[in-house]
């Protein structure tokens, strides 16, 4: 028999559920390893002075959970956990041929969403340049203080939905993802886990299962992330974090209304769920709906970067969180990735203060409208999603045209898409038979056209598909 005190001083929630978490982080911890005999009820009721029905609760609970078993007569023994979904155990992002592909390396690269080229490195270039100048052991040391110049850059960057962040909330981070990621170190523990809607950018679900959280998805919908599968899974798994892409999402392009936010916002707050909202794509629009860190700033984590509207050689980014975290924030950025790059944060803090991010921005957006609306014209008559100021295509194919044969088959011909199992978190419920076409790191706007009539010609000749069957 395991002699297991289950550690849960501070939780706020009832005893039985606190007790049930503290058994499933231990779990996940290796603490307690498949096939350990737990104590048996009074035993450990008894040790922690609580009842024993609390204890019956607990157990039942995590039996309901799949974490024990009880056998009459023999004890309560844990489980072995299940394998790790195939998406989240190493796989590469795009779930495609190595980077040293040949195919891949001759291919239009239509699998990135990084920003337009609209002539942004003559500006960024000698902005650069100057910063070493102005500031040349800044630059060539490390970023020991953040300046306010940051924080207003940051401020001003996050601005959405009528909401505006308060300057001394914000923390520069190196990029979005890398943001997302010190948040999650920071207010969760290993075993943790961590909500994503079923489809999105896995490549932070994975990110997260690196440092020992586990993923569990919520289903998403033509409104984004369903508020009633949201409810659902927080009262059967009790998530420690929801990580969330309200705007835009990628890959589906959803734009979550205000009432549904408002709704997930007081889910989350009954159930003890911090909030953490990926905006990486909502300054691209005018009429946003209200951020969930305006709705519920008190339980939100704000966070955007540079990469789709500026630059993503910067690597820069911002995170507007509630009081008093900004000292984890900035330790667990330390501890993970280092400190900031001094240079290049500064120079992105020129670039949004002297409104030059903004003439850039703006000009990439007007490059996204102008390619996407080539992209829609060539596929006129398919069922897709899009939207003029987002950089890709969400396609819905063609019977009898499954995702990772139509990827394989546009990659022959010589384009590169992201298909749908790419943003899964692990064995989505929801049936997707969608790729993603994005058009922003093309070269031309006739690069962008040759590659979607490339993949129209495969969408019309759907017989392709069984080629190379044997």
């Amino acid at each position: 028999m395991t002699k297991w005190i289950p550690e849960f001083a501070g939780a706020k929630l009832p005893k039985y559920i606190a007790i049930a978490d503290a058994m499933d982080r231990d779990i996940g911890n290796g603490i307690l390893k498949p096939g350990a005999r737990l104590p048996p009820q009074r035993d450990l009721a008894y040790d922690l002075k609580v009842t024993i029905g609390t204890i019956s609760r607990a157990y039942a609970l995590a039996t309901e959970r799949g974490l024990i078993a009880g056998e009459v007569g023999r004890g309560t023994y844990v489980l072995a956990r299940q394998s790790p979904e195939p998406e989240l155990a190493g796989s590469d992002f795009r779930g495609a041929r190595p980077e040293t592909s040949p195919a891949l390396a001759q291919a239009l690269r239509m699998d990135s969403t990084a920003g337009a080229n609209v002539g942004q490195s003559a500006v960024i270039g000698p902005m650069l340049a100057q910063v070493f100048i102005d500031e040349p052991l800044r630059s060539n040391d490390y970023t020991r203080t953040i300046p306010d110049e940051w924080r207003e850059a940051g401020a001003a960057w996050l601005a959405t939905g009528g909401w505006r962040p308060a300057p001394d909330t914000i923390i520069p981070v190196t990029g979005a993802l890398s943001g997302i990621e010190n948040v999650i170190a920071a207010v969760t523990a290993p075993g943790d886990k961590i909500a994503f809607e079923d489809l999105t950018y896995s490549a932070l679900a994975r990110g997260a299962a690196l440092i020992g959280r586990r993923a569990i998805k919520v289903r998403g919908g033509d409104e984004g992330l369903d508020p009633d599968d949201f409810e659902r899974v927080c009262a059967r798994d009790h998530p420690k974090a929801l990580v969330v892409i309200p705007t835009l999402n990628n890959p589906t392009i959803t734009i979550m209304p205000e009432s549904n936010r408002r709704r997930i916002a007081e889910i989350a707050h009954r159930h003890n769920v911090w909030i953490i909202e990926d905006n990486i794509y909502g300054k691209a629009l005018d009429d946003a709906p209200p951020p969930f860190a305006h709705i519920a700033p008190e339980q939100t984590f704000h966070v955007s970067g540079v990469s789709k509207l500026l630059s993503a050689g910067l690597r820069a980014g911002w995170v507007s969180g509630p009081p008093g975290f900004a000292n984890q924030i900035i330790n667990a950025k330390k501890l993970m990735t280092g400190g900031l790059p001094y240079a290049m944060t500064e120079v992105t803090a020129r670039l949004v203060l002297s409104g030059e991010a903004a003439r850039l921005t703006a000009a990439i957006l007007s490059e996204i409208r102008a390619r996407g609306d080539i992209a829609r014209d060539i596929l006129a008559g398919h069922h897709f999603a899009s939207h003029p100021r987002c950089p890709y295509i969400w396609l819905t194919l063609p019977d009898p045209w499954l995702p990772g044969t139509f990827k394989n088959a546009a990659l022959e011909a010589g384009v590169a898409i992201v298909e749908a199992d790419s943003f899964k978190i692990g064995q989505a419920d929801r049936v997707s038979h969608c790729v993603r076409a994005a058009f922003s790191v093309l070269e031309s706007r006739e690069d962008v056209r040759r590659g979607f009539e490339i993949l129209r010609q495969l969408l019309d000749n759907a017989r392709v598909s069984y080629d190379g069957m044997e």
